[in-house]
Order: structure tokens, then C-alpha cells, then sequence
């Protein structure tokens, strides 16, 4: 099976006066604003990491699902959060790692198990494998 599918960026102007737009082949994002201001002054619009953030957690829930049923277990809810860091370095910026948090409530799996499968799901998921930074985990079961 291969898939394939798209995002595109504009962007017009300098680094920090310039303005741009994402767009992703779903429509989910249609010309959404990005820039210098939303990345590293808080001004409302998105951001590279932010999107990488967005696609890491959801593939690391997605991933984990599959393993879990994969497991007998079905989740009831799993909430992820990925806390991307962006650094600058001595050869310009560099995601240097990423944090997620896990929330999860599935039913009957002991915590021994729990670990064992969110961590199969951490390495496993397509995103984790692209990235090249450290990737740690927090993962909480709850009843």
C-alpha cells in the first residue's frame, strides 16, 4: 500500500515583514496564515512546529489504536499533546526534540502492558520515524 497527499505554502515578502499561507490537499487548511510574527511572537497563525506537533500526536494515537487492537484492547479515549522544541544552533534553527503526553482510558490492560504498547507506538509511527531529534513519552492510564 502507498499513499500519497500534499501540503503547499506561499509565502510574499522578507523573513520577518513577509506573510504566508498554508494549505493542505484536504481543505482542512486553506490558505491559513503563517509567519515570523506567529512563530516566535505569539501573533495569532500557525506555524511549521505547531503543524508538526499536530501530525506527530496524531499519528502516534493513530498508531497506538492499531497496536492496541492489534492487542485485543480497544481505547475508550486517548488525548496526546507533542511539545516540540525549536532551537537555534550554531547551523541556523533545528527541532531538537520532541515531548508527548498521553492521557488514555482502555479499559482492562494492565500498566505493565500499557507501557509496553505506547512505547511499540512511539517508535513505530510514521512521524516519530521522520523526525530526528529525541522523542520522549509521558503516559498516563486512567480508569
Amino acid at each position: 500500500m502507498k499513499m500519497k497527499t500534499h501540503g503547499s505554502a506561499v509565502w510574499e515578502g522578507g523573513l520577518k515583514d513577509g506573510k504566508g499561507a498554508i494549505s493542505t490537499k484536504s481543505g482542512a487548511l486553506e490558505s491559513y496564515p503563517y509567519g515570523f510574527s506567529a512563530r516566535f511572537e505569539g501573533k495569532p497563525g500557525t506555524n511549521p512546529e505547531e503543524l508538526i506537533g499536530a501530525a506527530h500526536a496524531g499519528c502516534f494515537t493513530m498508531a497506538l489504536s492499531l497496536i492496541l487492537g492489534e492487542a485485543g484492547f480497544t481505547a475508550e479515549k486517548m488525548e496526546t499533546k507533542a511539545d516540540i522544541t525549536l532551537e537555534k544552533q550554531e547551523e541556523g534553527f533545528a527541532i531538537t526534540a520532541v515531548h508527548l503526553t498521553l492521557t488514555a482510558t482502555i479499559p482492562s490492560i494492565e500498566q505493565a502492558k500499557f507501557e509496553e504498547l505506547t512505547a511499540a507506538a512511539k517508535a513505530g509511527c510514521p512521524v516519530s520515524k521522520l523526525l530526528s531529534c529525541e522523542i520522549t513519552l509521558d503516559a498516563t492510564l486512567t480508569s
